[in-house]
């Protein structure tokens, strides 16, 4: 059995990745972007990809990336949550990765250099709310060229390049191009957009097809679904952490409001929650990265367990931090937002709980 601890490189990556955080995507900062025209931190995701080649840890040297695990991954995503960072790292470095990883031929080696070089981003156009396995409809493929429409792609506003699932196969399409329009969606989680991406005659390269597409897409899906529980778990310690510190220097009474006896059962009740999410988040990634038979399980016990804690530590954090919680300055409500958004991202935790007694033969009675 692996060893879930955190080894000292992946501690060394982790600080790493804090401290550049902690100086490029402060909450000021990130409250500034989401009311901006655009998003997504280009000059954040160029540090990360650039100065640091995070785009590229799930990709093999021999194309151009680090040759890493998932457990590296999810300490990134792990981070990337508790600052709910604006950048393009779970759809782009994950899903489109994993699902390039996922194709042979000359087209996915191409695009998987390009993604690690994090000079490309990528996203698969399903969207968001679609489950490993779902089925996914929506585009027709006719003499080399798609057609139709896909709603709720996450960063599709920033996406160079398109994975799109259509009849028969999976195709890679650039945005730039005629007859492919991206139009931003109103979506909860100002710091992942969300958008309608129509076809019309679009240009494709054919990157997979049949069965094989279908595999692809699936195994992208399952490692955002795995991966996601990292990013949860990174809002659920970021909620509890500041909500521990506040309640400590807040006071009332004369004393501080953490010292009430209410208070110290729910954020114990918390913790205990936020180390299960851990637990599960690491065996999730764990299991992906060793290609253990048991990763459709570890993905969907995650996936079930981490959305709900992730919500509930964020409505804690706004509770409990009053007043104050409840304004627009102050970031808890990015929290909140984001845990909700993801609560739903490639499947909601009633239909992993789903998977999951279907994986285990676990029959309803």
């Amino acid at each position: 059995m692996s060893d879930l601890l955190y080894s000292e490189e992946e501690e060394a990556l982790r600080s790493a990745v804090r401290a550049l955080l902690a100086d490029r995507c402060e909450a000021t900062t990130v409250i500034a972007r989401v009311e901006s025209d655009d998003p997504l931190d280009r000059e954040l995701w160029k540090a990360l990809t650039d100065g640091m080649g995070l785009a590229g840890l799930l990709i093999p040297e021999d194309l151009g990336g680090q040759g890493a695990t998932h457990r590296e991954a999810a300490v990134v995503l792990e981070e990337l949550g508790r600052a709910v960072a604006p950048v393009p790292y779970l759809t782009s470095a994950v899903v489109a990765t994993e699902t390039l990883l996922g194709c042979a031929g000359s087209e996915a080696t191409e695009l998987l250099g390009a993604l690690a070089a994090g000079r490309t981003v990528g996203a698969l156009a399903v969207g968001l709310a679609v489950a490993p396995g779902a089925p996914v409809r929506g585009v027709r493929h006719d003499e080399g060229a798609l057609h139709g429409k896909v709603t709720g792609v996450a960063d599709a506003v920033g996406a160079d390049v398109l994975l799109v699932p259509a009849d028969g196969g999976l195709y890679a399409v650039h945005t730039a191009q005629d007859g492919v329009t991206v139009t931003p969606q109103t979506s909860l989680d100002l710091t992942r957009p969300l958008a309608t991406v129509t076809f019309d005659a679009a240009r494709a390269r054919e990157l997979s097809r049949d069965a094989d597409a279908e595999a692809a897409v699936r195994r992208g899906l399952r490692a955002g679904a795995a991966l996601l529980a990292s990013e949860q778990l990174g809002i659920a310690e970021w909620c509890l952490t500041e909500t521990v510190r506040h309640t400590k220097e807040r006071h009332q009474f004369n004393r501080p409001v953490g010292s009430f006896q209410a208070l110290k059962h729910r954020l114990a009740q918390l913790w205990t929650e936020v180390v299960n999410t851990r637990a599960a988040a690491r065996n999730a990634a764990d299991a992906l990265a060793t290609g253990s038979a048991d990763a459709d399980v570890a993905a969907a016990v995650a996936q079930a367990y981490a959305a709900p804690v992730a919500v509930r530590a964020a409505e804690e954090a706004l509770q409990l931090h009053g007043g104050i919680g409840m304004t627009w300055e102050h970031p808890v409500h990015l929290y909140l937002k984001r845990a909700k958004a993801d609560s739903v991202a490639y499947g909601t935790a009633g239909r992993h709980r789903e998977a999951l007694a279907e994986l285990v033969d676990l029959q309803a009675p």
